[in-house]
């Protein structure tokens, strides 16, 4: 019997950047050649920190400053907090818990990743995981 692969494509290759970023890169070589090498993990943090900011400025100088980190060599966004793969897929099913997540300050976010993360259990964090997505979407901005 033939064993199907499971994985989506996102979880393969990570999600898609974003026009202003896929932009950004192709005008620099080395930034692009290490986002290449970074792992779908760290792409997705990388585009989550970008993707965050709530003005436009600040979108423009966060992909400015991607780049040039990555044609440093940095690996991840500086002081951010590495959000899971489920508590990224938790949010993207449920709008109203990412609008309330987009709107938190990092300390909020460190909190509820904080929480999410103090078990030890998969399935405890898991459920921790629901019920942040919950508290999220009712607008709750502490777990």
């Amino acid at each position: 019997m033939q064993k199907l692969n499971t994985r989506t494509t996102e979880e393969k290759t990570g999600p898609a950047a974003p026009a202003e970023l896929r932009q950004a890169l192709a005008a620099a070589p080395k930034a692009k050649a290490q986002w290449n090498d970074l792992t779908p993990i760290a792409r997705r943090d990388f585009i989550s920190w970008i993707e965050s900011a709530k003005q436009a400025v600040t979108r423009k100088r966060r992909i400015e400053k991607a780049c040039s980190m990555l044609a440093a060599g940095k690996r991840r966004p500086c002081c951010y907090s590495i959000v899971s793969f489920d508590l990224y897929t938790a949010l993207a099913a449920a709008p109203k818990a990412k609008a309330t997540w987009s709107r938190l300050t990092p300390d909020q976010r460190r909190d509820f990743i904080g929480w999410m993360n103090s078990t030890k259990e998969p399935e405890a964090n898991r459920r921790r995981i629901e019920e942040a997505c919950a508290m999220l979407a009712t607008g709750k901005r502490h777990p």
